[in-house]
């Protein structure tokens, strides 16, 4: 059975043994991870349903691309940049490709009657608090007087006449 699946903007044919190059994906060598993002699935010649399907697989191990080298030039203006880069990648071995496993279901953790009275507890220390606080009254804003907010313009002087 093999899978068309998408991780990191690219798409993969996987079956179950393969090994890909992968963009980087968080976990240590030997962690399981899975592949949910499968846009079709099939068996030999057929076409499958992908929905519910997942592809398990292995982290191999956490690596990095070949270098790159990014060359940028301008003719006749004295510009040259040169730059490297090596991608981030993961190879991963492809466990199985199939039915999703269903989790079990979770366990809660305290029972909803002793969650609550554990919430009320904890409410009522607050609510205490604030009724013994008096509220204060807000106090009014002072308003500034608009006329010395509101500035006159300043009035000209007048050029002394001079006598011809």
């Amino acid at each position: 059975m093999f899978a068309i699946v998408r991780t990191g903007g690219k798409q993969y044919r996987v079956a179950a043994g393969d090994k890909i190059a992968v963009e980087k994906i968080e976990g240590e060598a030997g962690d399981t991870v899975s592949l949910g993002d499968i846009l079709l699935a099939g068996d030999g010649g057929e076409v499958k349903d992908a929905k519910g399907l997942t592809v398990s697989a292995e982290i191999i191990a956490q690596t990095r691309g070949e270098k790159v080298i990014v060359f940028k030039k301008r003719r006749r203006h004295n510009y040259r940049r040169r730059n490297g880069h090596r991608q981030s990648l993961t190879l991963l071995r492809i466990l199985s490709v199939g039915e999703a496993k269903k989790a079990a279901p979770k366990k809660e953790a305290a029972p909803k009657e002793e969650a609550a009275s554990t919430e009320a507890k904890a409410a009522a220390p607050a609510t205490e608090k604030k009724a013994a606080a008096p509220k204060k009254a807000a106090a009014p804003k002072a308003e500034a007087p608009k006329a010395e907010t509101e500035k006159k313009p300043a009035a000209k002087k007048a050029a002394p006449k001079k006598d011809a």
